[in-house]
């Protein structure tokens, strides 16, 4: 049993010694490799898409040299911190990659890259641009398009981070506002008017504030009022005011 387990023992040591042994050779081996190539990541279902020839470009202009130099003098760090300029991507991750080819390694500096999520469309005099959740700017761009929700008018940014985007993710939530809602357009002081998909009158929203209420009334007008064929009997609609539906006629 002594035998056995000192046997045991044995092969156990061997086995780590020739791992520390494999692990210093390739150290040793790929200490000056050379960087072969820039790769670019990214997951295959992301709405953004950013062209892999401007990210490598801004890895280029960070370090014009970057191929051809050895891995070991890139810095990964000052790269990702040029990607994440770009407003539409959320992270950037540089990895220096070891490629076995043939009897030698290459390097490879691959780059992992994280977009952000369109969630709605801003159109206004201050521009035009898109908003993820998390109410982050970012251009809208001829390379890629997202269909989301569509808000023109006055928007400042604590109207859209702290109002406009909880009111947006409620109705993404609801399967009959979010394909009833095609555009919002919110006015200087701030009251919204709602532009519905199916029928000609307005929605006056008023401020966002108490909005899944006046969504809710809005609906229950929708199924006791217009689903009766009154669709095109209304001019405007108004939920602004508290636990009131006003309806005016054309």
């Amino acid at each position: 049993m002594m035998f056995r387990k000192l046997t045991n023992l044995a092969g156990l040591l061997l086995v780590i010694g020739f791992l520390i042994a494999t692990v210093a050779f390739t150290s040793l081996e790929n200490k000056n490799n050379i960087c072969s190539k820039i790769e670019v990541n990214f997951r295959s279902n992301n709405i953004i898409k950013v062209d892999d020839d401007d990210i490598i470009k801004m890895v280029k202009a960070v370090d014009s040299q970057v191929v051809g130099k050895p891995m070991k003098q890139i810095n990964a760090e000052e790269i990702e911190q040029e990607i994440e300029k770009l407003k539409a991507i959320e992270k950037a991750e540089v990895y220096k990659v070891m490629i076995k080819d043939s009897a030698s390694f290459k390097g490879v500096l691959s780059i992992k890259v994280k977009y952000r999520e369109p969630f709605v469309r801003i159109m206004s005099a201050s521009g035009n641009y898109y908003l993820d959740k998390q109410g982050n700017k970012f251009p809208v761009s001829i390379n890629y398009t997202a269909n989301v929700l569509t808000v023109t008018g006055t928007i400042n940014d604590e109207v859209a981070v702290n109002k406009l985007i909880p009111f947006v993710m409620y109705v993404e939530a609801d399967d009959f506002w979010k394909a009833q809602i095609q555009q919002v357009h919110v006015q200087s002081n701030g009251d919204a008017t709602i532009i519905p998909l199916v029928g000609d009158q307005l929605i006056e929203f008023g401020s966002f504030d108490n909005y899944e209420k006046k969504l809710r009334n809005m609906r229950a007008f929708y199924e006791q009022v217009l689903v009766k064929n009154n669709w095109d009997k209304y001019k405007t609609v108004s939920v602004k005011y508290d636990n009131q539906v006003i309806a005016k006629k054309r």
